[in-house]
């Protein structure tokens, strides 16, 4: 197999974002998702171990998207039709993403609840 420069390689992976933003309403809700995390992590001035938690959380969400997507292709790809063996490889993808989408919530909530009630002047 031909060796791909670090360029291509890079530009192949920067398609496959693409791809999942303009193809897929769910990677498009997380991304803008992401971004609103990161706005209020700016706007609350959250601490360093807090954006570890935040970045973890945000790119953990769109990795496991990318992924869902990408099975998604392979098995549409393999097996147009419905088949049982299908449904439960793309059904396992997206429960990864949910699994993923709920320690986001986890972690939003124990981050930003205290500077957010903080904000609203409540205890």
């Amino acid at each position: 197999m031909k060796r791909r420069s670090w360029g291509m390689v890079f530009r192949n992976a920067a398609e496959g974002i693409v791809y999942g933003l303009r193809t897929q309403r769910n990677v498009r809700v997380h991304t803008g998702v992401a971004i609103l995390m990161c706005a209020a992590g700016f706007f609350f001035r959250i601490s360093r171990t807090d954006w570890m938690f935040v970045l973890t959380a945000v790119f953990l969400v769109l990795v496991t998207e990318l992924m869902n997507t990408a099975v998604e292709a392979a098995v549409d790809l393999a097996h147009p039709h419905i088949h049982p063996l299908a449904k439960a490889a793309k059904d396992t993808a997206a429960g990864a993403v949910l699994l993923a989408a709920v320690f986001a919530v986890i972690i939003g909530c124990v981050v930003f609840i205290k500077p957010v009630m903080s904000w609203m002047g409540l205890p």
